[in-house]
């Protein structure tokens, strides 16, 4: 598989004809059907169905078309760290993370090291576990903020002096809301909104001491902003970290943390005999200053 045929199955993809495709590419139609012609048949899978207008892509084709990407994005974050200057630090690091009021250790990092640095960006990609390990297993991140356990064999790390501390977001109006604190109890037969990984931390689990099955669970989220809209909207309570979401002054909202306190811990976490650039070297330094 040839990178300049996935190029063009992309620009195909983009402009959603050949003749499309082609004209953009300055690429003659019959050249490029049969490089198309040529991928399938290298890959032995129908990619995509030629209409009268435009193309559509099979489910190997949608599949195909998401790995180009990354494989296109992997080449570019590739050829920017190689060719920069040996007597020039600059460069892009790339963070995925979930949401946490612990991103001020980044940020604060970021910042010091831009002082001295000012070519140096960072750019964190919001996600939760499972996308921020997937992103950093095939390298389109440089570094991962996850929280709870980490998998100590495929991955080095560093605590963040931070725990966030779990609670309920819920309308100012909510049944609940004249609670300081809310017990397992509480929310047993109430509507609930959860991160799509909550049950993945042991002490959310011991928490309830019940499945999730045994909970009224309407709804999920990986950001907490589409969360708190549910919440708004009254379809039930999030359950979510504190600091999050504006619950101060005229906000529908409010915050109530769990009864016993609940708190979780973070790492940065990137993968073990990483080969690191000299700006995200550099940033790996100055996080360990700040936090060790």
């Amino acid at each position: 598989m040839e990178f300049r045929v996935l190029q063009y199955f992309l620009a195909v993809t983009r402009e959603q004809s050949i003749s499309g495709a082609a004209q953009a590419l300055h690429l003659s139609q019959p050249t490029l059907s049969r490089q198309l012609k040529d991928l399938e048949d290298e890959l032995g899978k129908q990619l995509m169905i030629r209409g009268n207008r435009r193309i559509t892509l099979t489910e190997e084709g949608m599949l195909l078309r998401q790995r180009a990407e990354e494989i296109m994005e992997l080449v570019k974050k590739t050829e920017s760290d190689i060719s920069l200057s040996d007597n020039f630090i600059a460069g892009d690091i790339t963070i995925g993370a979930g949401e946490t009021d612990g991103i001020r250790y980044l940020a604060r990092a970021a910042q010091n090291l831009q002082k001295n640095h000012p070519m140096i960006h960072m750019h964190i990609i919001s996600g939760d576990s499972a996308s921020v390990t997937e992103n950093l297993d095939r390298g389109l991140i440089d570094f991962g903020l996850v929280f709870g356990n980490i998998d100590t064999a495929k991955y080095d790390f560093i605590p963040i002096p931070y725990q966030d501390t779990w609670g309920v977001i819920m309308r100012r109006d909510a049944p609940l809301s004249n609670k300081k604190t809310i017990r397992a109890e509480d929310l047993i037969d109430k509507p609930l909104i959860l991160s799509r990984q909550a049950f993945q931390y042991d002490t959310f689990r011991h928490f309830f001491s019940c499945g999730r099955e045994n909970l009224n669970i309407v709804a999920t989220y990986n950001l907490l902003y589409n969360g708190s809209l549910m919440v708004e909207e009254g379809m039930g309570y999030a359950i979510s970290f504190d600091k999050l979401i504006n619950t101060s002054g005229d906000s529908q909202l409010c915050f109530r943390p769990l009864e016993p306190e609940l708190k979780i811990g973070m790492n940065i976490i990137f993968k073990k005999y990483q080969i690191f650039t000299k700006a995200t070297k550099k940033f790996l330094q100055e996080l360990e200053r700040i936090v060790l």
